[in-house]
C-alpha cells in the first residue's frame, strides 16, 4: 500500500512509518515539521501539513491507499497563552474528523486512528473533562465515516512505551537520568497504577488493523497492567540501579497529577479482548522490552 503516516514525525507515528517501510509499504510521513535529521525517517517522502489549521488539500491526500494518523494533541500541545480546553476540544473533537472527511473525498481507502483509552475506561468524565470528551470526540466522529468504500479503524490505546532509534524524547531521556539518580530526585512512584503498551505492539496493531480491522470499530488495545511504582523501577533496574522504588501517595514531578486523568492512587487494569487480539494480532508482554531499548537509547556514556 501507499500510507501516508499523519504524526510520522514523532514517537508514535515515527515508528509506526519505519515498521510499515520494513513490511514493504510504500511510506511518506507528515508533520508540521520535518523528521529529525539523526533518525531512518529523515530519508522517507516528507509531506509538510497542519490537520488543526487545516492546510491539507484533497490534492495532497489522493493518491494513498491507506492514512495512518497518529498525531492528537494533549497538554504537551497547547499554543503558549492558550486555554487547553478549547485547544483540545478543536485540535483532536474537530479537527480530526475533518481531516478524516477530507481523506474520504480525496479517495483513501482505509484511515487508522491512535486515538486514547479514557473515553473507554473513564466514560464517567466525558462531561467534565474537556480531553476526554476531546478524544471521544474524534473517534465517534472519524468511525461515522465509515462505509464500502472507506474503512476505518480506531486504535485506542493507553500509556505508550518506546522510542526510534537517533530520535530525541524529552520525557524518556528524563527518565533515563532519573534512574541513573542523576536528578537528585527521590526513586518513587505516585500511588496507583494504569495499562501501558509500547510502540512496537501499537505498530504491529496498526498492520493488523489495516489488513483484518472491523470497519468502524474503536478497539481498546493494552498490554500490561503496571503500578506506576513498578513501571519507574523497570527504568531503575535497566540503568543498572538497585534502588528501592517505592509506591507513595503524592505527586510525581516526572508524572504529574495533570497527566493521570483517572485520579493518582487510582488503578486502570484491564485485558483486551480475545477478539480484538485475533483481530489485531500484536505482541503482548512487551513493556520489559521497550524500557530497556529507551534506557540504551539514552543512558549516559
Amino acid at each position: 500500500m501507499k500510507i501516508l503516516v499523519v504524526g510520522g514525525t514523532g514517537m508514535i507515528g515515527g515508528h509506526a512509518a519505519l515498521h510499515l517501510k520494513a513490511e514493504g509499504h510504500d511510506v511518506t510521513i507528515s508533520g508540521r515539521n520535518p523528521a529529525q535529521a539523526t533518525t531512518e525517517l529523515a530519508k522517507l517522502p516528507f509531506l509538510k501539513g497542519d490537520y488543526v489549521a487545516g492546510t491539507f488539500t484533497t490534492d495532497d491526500l489522493a493518491g494513498f491507499d491507506a492514512i495512518v494518523f497518529a498525531a492528537g494533541n494533549d497538554i504537551r500541545h497547547l499554543p503558549e497563552g492558550g486555554d487547553f480546553d478549547a485547544h483540545v476540544l478543536r485540535a483532536n473533537g474537530e479537527a480530526v474528523p475533518a481531516f478524516a472527511a477530507l481523506a474520504k473525498k480525496a479517495g483513501v481507502k482505509h484511515f487508522i486512528h491512535v486515538g486514547s483509552f479514557y473515553p473507554h475506561i473513564a466514560p464517567e468524565q466525558l462531561e467534565t473533562n474537556a480531553y476526554i470528551r476531546s478524544r471521544k470526540m474524534a473517534t465517534d466522529g472519524i468511525t461515522a465515516l465509515a462505509d464500502d468504500t472507506f474503512h476505518v479503524v480506531s486504535l485506542d490505546a493507553p500509556f505508550v512505551v518506546g522510542t526510534v532509534p537517533g530520535m530525541s524524547l524529552p520525557m524518556f531521556e528524563a527518565y533515563t537520568q532519573y534512574a541513573e539518580g542523576k536528578l537528585g530526585m527521590p526513586a518513587f512512584g505516585p500511588a496507583g497504577g494504569t495499562n501501558f503498551i509500547s510502540t512496537q505492539s501499537i505498530s504491529e496493531a496498526i498492520v493488523g488493523a489495516l489488513a483484518n480491522g472491523e470497519n468502524g470499530k474503536a478497539y481498546l488495545i493494552g498490554d500490561e497492567n503496571l503500578s506506576f511504582a513498578d513501571y519507574f523501577k523497570l527504568f531503575f533496574r535497566a540503568a543498572g540501579n538497585d534502588a528501592d522504588v517505592p509506591s507513595l501517595d503524592q505527586e510525581h514531578p516526572m508524572l504529574p497529577d495533570g497527566a493521570i486523568y483517572t485520579g493518582r492512587g487510582n488503578t486502570v487494569s484491564y485485558e483486551p479482548d480475545e477478539k480484538t487480539m485475533a483481530e489485531l494480532g500484536y505482541r503482548r508482554n512487551d513493556i520489559t522490552r521497550a524500557v530497556n531499548e529507551i534506557v540504551a537509547q539514552f543512558r549516559s556514556a
